[in-house]
């Protein structure tokens, strides 16, 4: 027998025995389902077994990490599911693009979705839960590997081990089914049970819980603009030859990086150009209202569209919704007690329309500026009035709810939306969420301009990710214009100013395992200088050696 620490108390077990069967003791003391164990601080997969003397503790799906688990393992349950229906090199055919709220969508190849035969993936899903098949995972040499994934149609694979340091790779088997993925599996399929497959423009939905409420699948609701945003970027990678890491690094080994980035540059610079034109062309908009969530790349963003909107004959004064703040001590509060800077209470409304209004009534306006140091607003002398040809470009945070700006005519507001939406995918089945690349990007920032460690970043996450799903996501729809800031190679640009930043992560330090999870996720990628990159770039945003002041 072996002795086990869970919550403070001593047990003993048989060697052998496996997590799941320890988990399973205790899964009534928890309102979610367990999905992964720690075991001596270290994040193991239930299909384990206990080998020495440890201290064991729970991971539910209610976690980041336990969520990720569980999506992983319903795509896996989807490919399977294809599979059997249509047969392994249907499956192949299959790539995870990309989040559309709460569902992920799957593109099909040329292979022809109906709404029946998403029905049919459904059902097959179903009987694979209600089996409770093993989900087995082995080390495999590379070579072995290769030759497997390419028997099944799986190139891309072959691909992204090409640049792999290891001699051996995870796969796992569902009955008969192979497939590599990058981080945790489920130990079988029972533990699925929540989810919901559709058709959709052209391939499948995969609509899956969020981790706050695990058990509750809510309907698909279609984000129209997101997507077509989302498809030109996966269209302009296929045209690019660039549709997975693999394919990056192939280019960055062939010498073809530079022409990479000017072609990336060159379609952002015409895409801004193309919003800026729109917004000329429009007549009568005083405001051009951008949000978008951290990291986006926002104030590069503003920066070069104005120098868009001048070749037009238009004078652009930036306005950051930041500075009307409300003072500090009536700034709301969140359930913790911290001060909730994100909430739409903390911005001074009245303030903000009445200046706003009498700027549009050609009146001059005495615009604030809030010192954050000591936590209220400031009036220094900056007055503006509008002219026929000026245009107040505002950023910030409510910038596309209409509650910030209710006294404004709808007229008189041009709404962006940005983000970095990465298109890129690390194989076909793996995609890389948007929010990785947003959390990469902040840490290498947040480390250059405000001496603000990864560790710290890290923390921070989850507060910055839950004030976009309350403050800008539900507005998204309403932009006029979507603007995706991702550059198909920045990852292996950050790669090299992240990587330090999160080796200063100890074991010992709650945010080891996610700083892990990113290393491991960089490890992909052939890094690159960014000497190259032009000074207007959006990535010099938060690597240094913008030409902008951001």
């Amino acid at each position: 027998m072996i002795k086990v620490t869970i919550g403070g108390k001593e047990k003993e077990y048989p060697k052998g025995i496996s997590y799941e069967a320890i988990a399973n003791e205790y899964q009534g003391e928890y309102d979610d389902l367990i999905a992964l164990v720690y075991v001596n601080g270290k994040m193991t997969e239930l299909h384990k077994t206990l080998k020495k003397p440890c201290e064991i503790s729970f991971i539910t799906l209610h976690e980041s990490s336990g969520h990720k688990t569980y999506v992983r393992t319903a795509t896996l349950l989807l490919l399977k599911a294809v599979s059997d229906i249509l047969g392994v090199e249907a499956a192949a055919k299959i790539k995870v693009e990309f989040a559309i709220g709460k569902g992920y969508y799957c593109s099909c190849g040329e292979l022809e979705i109906t709404q029946k035969l998403a029905g049919q993936v459904n059902d097959r899903m179903k009987e694979l839960v209600k089996a409770n098949l093993p989900i087995r995972k082995d080390a495999y040499p590379i070579d072995y590997a290769n030759r497997l994934f390419k028997n099944r149609g799986m190139g891309d694979k072959e691909k992204l081990f090409h640049y792999r340091r290891s001699s051996t790779v995870n796969v796992y088997e569902l009955d008969g089914y192979f497939d590599y993925f990058y981080g945790h599996m489920l130990p079988s399929t029972g533990y699925v049970k929540y989810f919901q497959v559709s058709y959709y423009e052209g391939g499948l939905m995969l609509n899956l819980p969020e981790r706050h409420e695990p058990k509750l699948i809510e309907e698909f609701k279609p984000r129209q603009k997101l997507f077509e945003t989302l498809r030109q970027a996966d269209d302009w990678g296929r045209k690019l030859g660039i549709d997975t890491v693999g394919d990056l690094n192939n280019q960055i080994c062939a010498g073809n990086l530079s022409e990479l980035v000017l072609v990336q540059e060159a379609l952002q610079e015409r895409r801004i150009g193309e919003i800026a034109e729109e917004i000329a062309a429009r007549g009568g908009v005083k405001f051009v209202m951008i949000a978008g969530p951290s990291s986006s790349g926002k104030t590069t963003f503003s920066h070069r569209l104005s120098i868009q909107l001048r070749t037009y004959g238009l004078t652009p004064h930036p306005i950051a919704v930041d500075d009307y703040f409300v003072d500090r001590e009536k700034t709301p509060k969140d359930e913790n007690g911290d001060y909730n800077f994100e909430c739409l209470e903390a911005i001074d409304l009245e303030q903000f329309n009445k200046d706003m209004c009498a700027l549009l009534d050609g009146k001059e306006v005495e615009l604030p500026t809030f010192n954050f140091k000591i936590g209220k607003r400031e009036y220094k002398g900056n007055k503006k009035r509008l002219g026929e040809d000026d245009i107040l470009v505002i950023e910030g945070i409510h910038a596309l709810n209409d509650k910030m700006s209710h006294a404004l005519p709808n007229s008189s507001k041009y709404k962006i939306y940005i983000s970095a939406l990465t298109s890129l995918n690390i194989d076909d089945h793996n995609r890389i969420p948007t929010t990785d690349g947003r959390l990469i990007r902040r840490m290498v920032r947040d480390a250059r301009t405000r001496g603000t460690a990864a560790k710290r970043t890290i923390q921070m996450w989850s507060s910055v990710r839950r004030g976009e799903e309350e403050n800008i996501f539900p507005f998204q729809e309403s932009a006029d214009a979507f603007f995706n800031s991702a550059l198909i190679y920045e990852l292996a640009v950050l790669k090299q100013f992240a990587e330090p930043l999160l080796f200063e992560i100890s074991k010992e330090e709650p945010e080891y395992y996610e700083a892990k999870r990113l290393l491991k996720f960089l490890d992909y990628f052939l890094g690159v200088s960014s000497e190259n990159l032009p000074n207007n770039s959006i990535v010099r945003e938060f690597v240094g050696g913008s030409c902008f002041n951001v």
